[in-house]
């Protein structure tokens, strides 16, 4: 048996531009998803998802899922948790050169479904490692963020970026601009994450954009000057010069806050927030809230601020729609098996 978690992650800036080649800024979060991996003697997959609907299910399939195994949970949740679930096995067996590799496979996730996140990206990478760990074969967190990228790039027909599975593989804050990936340092955020109980339909707010931005100049722009912030906050975290993990004083956390209430608004106005996204946000700042701003996709799913206090915690609690909230230290250290072992990069 061989156990390996992944973190989720949260955008302090840069959703969406990132798509077009502008800079982002994802954050890992102490949120996980485990995925345990027993080779078995045949083709067969069988998964069992723990935590991937209210109830979980059970798939076993032999090949790959694309005749859509018969299960009794919503259909669009099936083809979303196995399509990622097949393609980190695809790439396992790719990795491993064992073609009809098969695998009796456990997801279980602190992470909610399709709400801004990295829930998909921390089961790919989880299952990646943990898959190529069962079969004897070493990759580097950088490979298996590459591996992992792949896998999202197919399940989401190419719009996927690289930000979340580089994140979730490497851990801390990093810095993604197109294929390029790095790690930065970052002090510990006071990261403080709201959740509305609902998710974004991805491949539809991300077309959304795309048509705007096609039609529009002043939409391209917009998507520009996410990328300016992204680079104001760069530089801001450098200028810090705050060994990673160390507490963040008030003056940078004003200011990362500020640029992350501009990143909403124009996230707005390319109409990927939605109403009670938006209510989550002004709740958290009026809790006091350095800045907050939607995570992901949008339309539905996660706020973050940044908060060191209890206020926004509190604020939240007390707004309707809010079914969750919760505060979210930096994962300081991404894929990891669950013996301890980390893979050298």
């Amino acid at each position: 048996m061989t156990v390996s978690s992944a973190p989720g992650k949260v955008y302090l800036f840069g959703e969406h531009a990132v798509v077009y080649g502008e800079p982002a800024v994802p954050c890992a979060i102490e949120r996980r998803a485990t995925v345990t991996v027993d080779p078995r003697d045949d083709d067969v997959v069988r998964v069992v998802a723990e935590d991937l609907s209210l109830n979980g299910f059970a798939v076993e399939y032999s090949g790959s899922t694309d005749e859509h195994p018969d299960v009794d949970v919503p259909t669009p949740l099936v083809e979303a948790a196995m399509g990622y679930v097949d393609a980190a096995v695809d790439q396992a067996r790719d990795a491993a050169d064992a073609p009809d590799a098969g695998f009796d496979i456990t997801v279980e996730s602190e992470i909610p479904l399709g709400a801004g996140l990295g829930s998909s990206a921390a089961v790919v990478v989880a299952g990646i490692d943990a898959a190529t760990r069962a079969l004897d074969v070493e990759l580097s967190p950088r490979e298996i963020a590459d591996r992992a990228y792949q896998a999202e790039h197919e399940v989401q027909d190419g719009q996927a970026s690289r930000a979340d599975t580089f994140a979730s593989a490497m851990g801390g804050a990093v810095r993604v601009e197109g294929d390029d990936c790095q790690p930065i340092d970052a002090p510990s955020l006071p990261f403080v994450v709201g959740f509305d109980g609902g998710s974004g339909d991805t491949g539809k707010l991300v077309a959304g954009v795309r048509a705007l931005r096609d039609r529009y100049d002043f939409a391209a722009q917009t998507v520009e000057t996410i990328g300016d912030i992204v680079r104001e906050g760069e530089a801001l975290l450098a200028d810090a010069d705050a060994e990673a993990g160390a507490d963040p004083d008030e003056e940078l956390l004003e200011s990362l806050g500020e640029l992350m209430n501009f990143n909403h608004g124009l996230l707005e106005a390319l109409g990927v927030s939605s109403r009670s996204l938006d209510s989550l946000v002004w709740a958290a700042r009026s809790g006091d809230a350095y800045g907050a701003k939607l995570t992901g996709a949008g339309g539905g799913g996660c706020i973050v601020a940044l908060d060191p206090t209890p206020e926004t915690e509190t604020a939240l609690q007390y707004t309707p729609g809010c079914e969750d909230v919760f505060r979210a230290e930096l994962a300081t250290t991404g894929v990891r098996a669950e013996d301890g072992e980390v893979r050298d990069e």
